[in-house]
């Protein structure tokens, strides 16, 4: 079973309107609501291929049910924390005229130690059933940077494999507890090893300074140039052929979800990378976040092109 943790899970709904236009009304041609939070877009990619998923985190009130509804055609398993409080919303504008996003991501409750304390000690049932966990997101107001390392903390004390992939702060002290792997972007990388990373080589330099510090694997996705990974067998680069993308938006999560496949299945990392890119490229290729179609994946499989790096 994969676990996957959303702290500040959300629904997120998209407008589509002809032209957005400030201080006035604006009508909606088409909506639709889904269960949001990077956690959650890594949950419906692996379920999505087939693997056991349990989702969990926070969620509360009406917006809550709705999130745990909404996962079920999926075969997910909810197993949240609930509060009181009603979990929040994120809102995508998309201008059809001026292809223009604009997007409003509410706060979201606030928790107290005390749901904090509760919600981990749901969480160690919930990893001794676990293959690998994986954790995403950002965290709901009360929550501080040392969220991560506690729940990092649970999971490496029963010995099972956890993913990180959040940012700044929680990024920062995160990685502290030593998870398995994370999946920095450019920006992040910098921030963690206060290197400029000019070119590719910088990159992998940084990157294999991170996994020195005892992070197993470090994942670098490149956007349309593929990814990279450096692990204790080597580091490896994907090449993904070009693809006609509609939406790029949660195919970082999916491919989270292909790594975290990987772990469950036992894989070596070259296949491990391949897979998680062509789940990734295929996300890319349908508009729901989020969402692929296992024949889009299957097509692109064999078309990634995986190479050790010596250098």
């Amino acid at each position: 079973m994969i676990l996957t943790v959303t702290l500040n899970a959300a629904i997120d709904k998209r407008y589509v309107v002809d032209s957005f236009a400030v201080g006035e009304v604006n009508r909606v041609r088409e909506c639709a609501y889904v269960p949001g939070g990077k956690g959650l877009n890594v949950s419906k990619p692996a379920a999505i291929y087939g693997a056991e998923v349990t989702a969990t985190g926070f969620v509360g009130g009406h917006a809550g049910n709705f999130i745990e509804e909404a996962l079920k055609p999926f075969g997910i398993k909810s197993a949240f924390y609930h509060v009181e409080a009603e979990s929040r919303s994120c809102i995508n504008i998309w201008d059809e005229t001026n292809h223009v996003q604009t997007e409003f991501l509410e706060p979201g409750f606030t928790l107290s130690e005390e749901d904090f304390s509760g919600f981990e000690e749901k969480f160690r049932g919930l990893v001794q059933e676990a293959e690998v966990v994986s954790m995403s997101g950002s965290v709901p107001k009360g929550l501080d940077g040392t969220a991560y390392q506690r729940l990092i903390r649970i999971v490496r004390e029963q010995e099972k494999p956890v993913i990180l992939d959040t940012s700044g702060k929680l990024l920062e002290m995160g990685i502290l507890a030593c998870p398995t792997m994370i999946k920095p972007n450019l920006d992040e990388i910098r921030m963690l090893t206060e290197k400029s990373c000019e070119n590719f080589q910088d990159m992998v330099d940084a990157a294999r300074a991170i996994h020195g510090k005892g992070v197993k694997v470090v994942a670098v996705s490149l956007g349309g140039d593929g990814a990279f990974a450096v692990c204790d067998e080597g580091t490896f680069r994907a090449r993904v052929p070009k693809i006609d993308a509609v939406n790029t938006v949660g195919c970082g999560d999916s491919m989270i979800a292909g790594f975290a496949l990987g772990f469950a299945q036992g894989l070596g990392m070259a296949e491990t990378l391949r897979r998680a890119s062509a789940i990734s490229a295929a996300a890319a290729m349908r508009e729901e976040t989020g969402f692929f179609v296992m024949e889009d994946m299957e097509k692109l499989l064999p078309r990634i092109e995986i190479t050790r790096l010596e250098v």
